[in-house]
Parts: structure tokens; C-alpha cells; sequence
């Protein structure tokens, strides 16, 4: 006992210290959701999926715009008409003269090289976005979704980097050479293709589709294209379009991510894509969905000179504060994404019949509309009434398209009316009498004829005027 005096006593403090060491509570916290949502969203993965997608966006936007040039659109949907149908709060969207225009159509197509190239890609991405942007909301009559796609994509390409490789970027400054990148710059991409995929197909679930309604009748008026016309008419045709489309949108990105099962779906949605290009032709569209699948493909896609273009070097660091900032902002973004698809639900009726919350939701070939539409002008004071003469405001092309919206429809009586006051009528009314066939049913009224609808607001609440479809489909 005398040789075990001289030792210091032993006391609870000391061992509690190091039974609860600090670094305990940071393990703990570094397998928090937090942590782990940044830890997958900035580990380093094969760059290859985005420098593709990069180059294939690139070219076909070069293609795309050339076609606005060779088809002489710009002046036959931007110049000619007197009249530009406007999305709601961009009414302050105009066009430049017929000049102005070709220019900025020329810039775009050159922003696109530049993209493709990887050259000056983030300030030619972003120029390229407002450019395009800007072309989009000039006419709301040209409204397809995938344009409004083209779009969303140039956004997203501001940010990620998919010019560290294969790219006049990564020759001019070296420091800049990377073959890896975070992995939120891919999966953004591949989240907002799967968005468009799911929500299509979810779209898809419905009476009319799921009867083959309106694809059979879109098959029936091509029975007279070469070589497989004759099989478009037949009814099984319709049932293997509708079907094959429904399955197609809601299990083709899940097939493509997982690897037993990618050759066999990418050979399938090329066929179909390529189908759906010749049979209706819809321009650019399956070519770019088709170049939007590589980026669902898995890392280690071939990349020309790969070992010249992509030293091996570690992805470039970023600050914690950084990381949070990034992730914060694309969880914004993709929760926007899934919201904004499914805002219809807040409007009472069809979708499809009344067009609320129809846009910008990837609601695509649902519907057929049949339209005819007359707009009535009276002047109370000397009470007298007039047919419009529809020709004098807008176009064919603008008639077709506006025939059967009812929102489009208010806004040019808006526009009818104030050149009706600015002619001595200051007191005019404007009604609409529109008969529309959704997907084959008979013909009935869209707007009640009886309000005047220079009166009624432009809004993104229900529009009380819009007759609720009450004609079933015929089987």
C-alpha cells in the first residue's frame, strides 16, 4: 500500500472527459440527412454523361435555330402578324424589327456553336438562355413544350460545369482540366428529364387516353403516308401508340439508370422517338429527348481523346458554405419542377377542356380540339351588334391556336376592344360564341356567350365563364 501512495487519485472527471470526446459529436453529426445529402451531392463522378449531353444540346439548338430561318419563321410568327398572343405577366415581351430579330436569331445560333465547343460556355449558356427565353415568350400561340424544355435545359447549363473536358475552355486554361465533376451537376439533369417523363405519363392516366382517344384519330388522318400508313388506320395501331406511350413515359428512366435493363430501353425509346419524329413530325423533339437520355446513362461514356482533354486531377474544392448555398438552390429548383405540374389540381373541371394549369406541365398530345369561334362586338350606345372580322387581328395559325383556349380567347377580346375604343366605341362589349370537340365528342359551347368578355380580367384564378365540359366520349 506504501509504494501505491505517491500516485495521483483517480477521479470521475477524468474519465468522463474521454468517454465523451468532442470528435464523438461530430461523427454524430456527419451522419446526419444533412450531411449525407451533401456528401452525394458532391462526391466526384465521371464528367463523360454531361460533356455529351453538353455537345448534343449544343448541335441541336445550332439546327433548331436554323430551321427558324429556312422555314422563314421569323417573319411568317413574329413579324407579319399585327397581333402577339402574350403569357400572363409578360406583356412587356415585344419584338425587335424584322432586322433586330435576324441578328438575335443569328447570335443564338452562334451561342449554340459555342456551347457545343465548350467556348466562353458559361457566359454563351447564359446569353444563350435569355436569348431563347426571350423568343419563347414573344408569341403564346407557338407554345411547345419542347421549347419551354429548351429553355429550363440552357438554364440549368449556366451551372454546371460540363466544360472542364473535351472543350475549347479546358485547351485555353489548363487549370480548369477535369475529368470529374460533383454529382448534383448530372443528377440535376437527370431529375428534370425524369420530371418530364413521369409527369407525361401521369398525365396519360385518363379516360380518354386510356381509350386510345385522341391518338387513334391523329393515326387515322396519316393512313396515307408511305409504307406504314395502312397500319396506322387499324385500330390496334391506336391501342399500341396509347399504351406504348403511357408505359414509355412512366418506366423509360428507370430502365435507362439501371444497368441489366439500359441497352434494351435505350433501343426502345430510340425507336420510339424515331417513330414518333417521322409519323408526326414534330421538328426537333425526339431528337432532343433521345440526346437527353445519354445523360442517364452511367459514368465511363467513351469521350474522344479523353486522355488528352482530361489530365487526372482532383475536382476543384469547394467551401462548405458554398455546398450548402448549391444545395439549397437546386432543391428549390427541383421542388418548383414538381409543383408547378401539378397546380391544375387547384382548378375545378377537365384540364384539357378548360386549359387551366394545361402549360408548362408536360401535359403532351392529350388532347384534340375541334374549334370554331366567332366573336361578337356591341356598341350599347347606339345598340348596335357585329360580327368581328378575325382576319383583321390574327392569322390562321393564331386562330387555330386560340380557338380552343379560353384564355387566349379573353385576350384577344382585350385586344379587339381596345382597338374597338381607340375607333369611337368607348363603351364596346366583346362576347365569344366558340364551339369545340375535345378528342371526337360532339361539338358544344366553351364560353359562356352571354358575358362580355372585355369586362373580365386577365387571372390566374378560375375563370367562372368557362362552360364545363359536359359532353362524354363516344365509344
Amino acid at each position: 500500500a506504501s509504494h501505491l501512495s505517491p500516485l495521483k487519485p483517480l477521479t470521475l472527471e477524468t474519465p468522463c472527459k474521454r468517454m465523451h470526446p468532442t470528435p464523438a459529436i461530430g461523427i454524430a453529426e456527419s451522419t446526419g440527412p444533412k450531411s449525407l445529402a451533401t456528401r452525394f451531392a458532391f462526391a466526384p463522378v465521371d464528367i463523360a454523361p454531361l460533356v455529351w449531353f453538353r455537345v448534343a444540346f449544343g448541335g441541336l439548338m445550332y439546327v433548331e435555330v436554323s430551321r427558324f430561318f429556312t422555314n422563314s419563321w421569323i417573319v411568317t410568327q413574329f413579324v407579319e402578324p399585327p397581333f402577339l398572343f402574350k403569357y400572363f405577366g409578360f406583356g412587356w415581351v415585344h419584338p425587335f424589327s424584322e432586322a433586330g430579330l435576324k441578328c438575335h436569331f443569328i447570335l443564338l445560333g452562334i451561342l449554340s456553336l459555342f456551347i457545343l465547343l465548350g467556348l466562353f460556355y458559361r457566359l454563351a449558356a447564359s446569353l444563350f438562355f435569355i436569348g431563347f427565353t426571350y423568343v419563347f415568350l414573344l408569341e403564346q400561340a407557338r407554345y411547345l413544350n419542347h421549347f419551354y424544355l429548351i429553355c429550363l435545359f440552357s438554364f440549368l447549363l449556366i451551372f454546371v460545369p460540363a466544360h472542364r473536358t473535351f472543350s475549347l475552355d479546358a485547351w485555353r486554361r489548363p487549370a480548369l482540366r477535369s475529368g470529374i465533376c460533383p454529382a448534383w451537376a448530372p443528377w440535376l439533369l437527370r431529375v428534370q428529364i425524369f420530371v418530364v417523363f413521369l409527369f407525361a405519363g401521369i398525365a396519360k392516366i385518363n379516360g380518354d387516353w386510356l381509350h386510345g382517344e385522341p391518338m387513334r384519330m391523329w393515326l387515322a388522318k396519316r393512313a396515307a403516308m408511305p409504307v406504314i400508313g395502312p397500319y396506322l388506320a387499324q385500330e390496334w395501331a391506336a391501342w399500341v401508340f396509347s399504351y406504348g406511350g403511357l408505359f414509355s413515359d412512366l418506366f423509360i428512366v428507370p430502365f435507362l439508370l439501371w444497368p441489366r435493363s439500359r441497352w434494351w430501353a435505350f433501343a426502345a425509346v430510340a425507336l420510339f422517338n424515331l417513330i414518333n419524329g417521322w409519323v408526326f413530325q414534330i421538328g426537333i423533339f425526339p431528337w432532343l429527348m433521345l440526346a437527353a437520355t445519354f445523360i442517364l446513362f452511367a459514368p465511363k461514356l467513351p469521350l474522344p481523346f479523353r486522355s488528352l482533354w482530361t489530365p487526372s486531377v482532383p475536382d476543384h474544392g469547394i467551401t462548405p458554405r458554398r455546398k450548402t448555398v448549391i444545395l439549397s438552390l437546386v432543391s428549390i429548383y427541383l421542388i418548383l419542377q414538381v409543383l408547378i405540374p401539378l397546380r391544375h389540381w387547384v382548378y375545378p373541371g377537365a384540364v384539357q377542356w378548360t386549359e387551366e394549369g394545361h402549360r408548362f406541365s408536360w401535359r403532351m398530345k392529350l388532347r384534340d380540339k375541334q374549334s370554331k369561334l366567332n366573336l361578337f362586338a356591341r356598341d350599347p350606345e347606339t345598340d348596335s351588334t357585329w360580327r368581328v372580322d378575325l382576319a383583321d387581328y390574327i392569322n390562321v395559325d393564331q386562330y387555330i391556336a386560340a380557338a380552343g383556349q379560353p384564355d387566349m380567347i379573353l385576350q384577344l377580346c382585350h385586344h379587339v376592344a381596345e382597338d374597338l375604343r381607340s375607333k369611337g366605341h368607348p363603351k364596346i362589349q366583346i362576347r365569344a360564341r366558340a364551339s369545340v370537340s375535345l378528342n371526337g365528342r360532339t361539338k358544344q359551347l366553351l364560353i359562356d356567350p352571354n358575358v362580355d368578355l372585355a369586362a373580365e380580367p386577365r387571372t390566374l384564378r378560375h375563370s367562372s365563364w368557362i362552360t364545363p365540359l359536359s359532353v362524354p366520349l363516344e365509344f
